[in-house]
């Protein structure tokens, strides 16, 4: 795995994804938690071929800026850019285009982690409930 790898993603904003419907606002546009769900996905597939057999990332911290509304009907292109790796952290520059603006930039950080491990962990914490 390298600096530099690229990811790119598209979506079309439908009701589903308006934070009316998600719960984070009243108003019919793209919701702040859509557009950083699609820009989570789009670093996580983005790195996706470079990991080894039972590893995947993970989510640790988003800072984005959500500059501008997008309606429904319009398609958010996102685009992200691995621009560090310190062992196992990546850090990646993301940012989100409507047709007409960019919606939104900032930056993400994921942690590889081996899948079983990590799933164990989270486990353990159903038998301490």
């Amino acid at each position: 795995m390298e600096i530099g790898i690229q990811g790119r993603m598209s979506v079309e904003v439908t009701e589903e994804l308006t934070a009316a419907r998600v719960g984070s606002g009243l108003l019919p546009v793209y919701a702040t938690p859509s557009m950083i769900a699609l820009m989570e996905n789009t670093a996580c597939q983005s790195v996706a071929p470079y990991l080894e057999d039972g590893q995947g990332t993970v989510g640790t911290l988003m800072n984005v800026k959500h500059l501008a509304a997008t309606p429904v009907g319009m398609t958010v292109r996102c685009e992200t850019e691995l621009i560090e790796i310190d062992r196992r952290r990546l850090v990646f520059s993301v940012r989100a285009y409507d047709d007409c603006d960019c919606i939104g930039e900032g930056v993400h950080e994921r942690f590889i982690i081996d899948n079983a491990r990590f799933m164990e962990k989270a486990q353990v914490k159903l038998a301490k409930a």
